[in-house]
């Protein structure tokens, strides 16, 4: 069994192996809460987010499209914020309530590149509302 630690957090085997193999400086990007104009300060611009890198990212969904990846159903939206675009993909989903085009989000995920452009997998996403981008 795991023991407690002075923050009440339990500090299990597998959760200390995990804090060891995850590098500290390797955090998203701080994004505040959407406040208006100031919802998109502190985040990475997509134009400047490199492979491998933990991002959160603002913008407006271009397209949304259903396509299969390896047999799978797959979500895929491409995500833009005026620097530059990425693909947006959700596996094994058909369709996520509030994800058309038009739709202004916050993504937060690990980026990979895919054929020269940066994709983020299964994002942890928050909708804005319009006018919020």
């Amino acid at each position: 069994m795991g023991s407690v630690n002075a923050s009440g957090k339990s500090s299990g085997p597998i959760r200390r192996l995990l804090s060891r193999l995850s590098p500290h400086d390797e955090r998203p990007h701080s994004c505040p809460e959407p406040r208006g104009a100031e919802a998109g300060r502190d985040c990475t611009p997509i134009g400047a987010c490199g492979d491998r890198q933990i991002v959160k990212v603002i913008g407006t969904l271009r397209t949304v499209t259903l396509r299969a990846r390896a047999g799978v159903p797959a979500l895929e939206a491409e995500l833009s914020d005026g620097s530059a675009s990425l693909s947006v993909v959700w596996l094994g989903r058909r369709d996520i309530a509030g994800i058309e085009p038009g739709t202004a989000l916050i993504a937060s995920g690990r980026i990979a590149m895919h054929h020269g452009r940066p994709v983020l997998f299964n994002p942890k996403y928050e909708l804005l509302p319009p006018g919020q981008e």
